[in-house]
């Protein structure tokens, strides 16, 4: 019958008790990680949820406030009155063409200039 020692455990004993332990104290320590990794990821989502309602109140805010003042922006001023006395309409559409034969107008401007003094 093999004697069997009483007190202290041997060597093998010794390594497999630390090998439970630090097996079990990485277990706990890697469930912790992930649940304060996931708490914080929570909060981070949140936060950004808070900050993308904000961004699109600011923005709907904004677009309300461009429709009001819109709403009571004053009429624009009536064009002008041609003169009294009589347009020489020959030289204005002369002075139109050499205007848009420079460059400085371009046809579409050049024909509702001429659309506008012929009216």
């Amino acid at each position: 019958m093999p004697l069997r020692r009483m007190g202290r455990p041997g060597l093998i004993g010794m390594a497999a008790r630390t090998a439970v332990v630090a097996g079990t104290a990485t277990a706990v320590s890697g469930n912790v990680a992930r649940r304060q990794n996931a708490r914080a990821q929570g909060k981070a989502d949140e936060q950004a949820a808070a900050e993308q309602q904000a961004y699109e109140a600011q923005q709907y805010e904004a677009q309300q406030a461009a429709a009001a003042q819109a709403a009571y922006a004053p009429p624009p001023p009536p064009p002008a009155a041609a003169p009294a006395g009589g347009t020489d309409v020959v030289a204005e559409l002369q002075k139109l063409a050499g205007l848009r034969d420079q460059g400085i107008l371009s046809e579409d401007e050049f024909a509702a200039a001429k659309a506008k003094l012929l009216a």
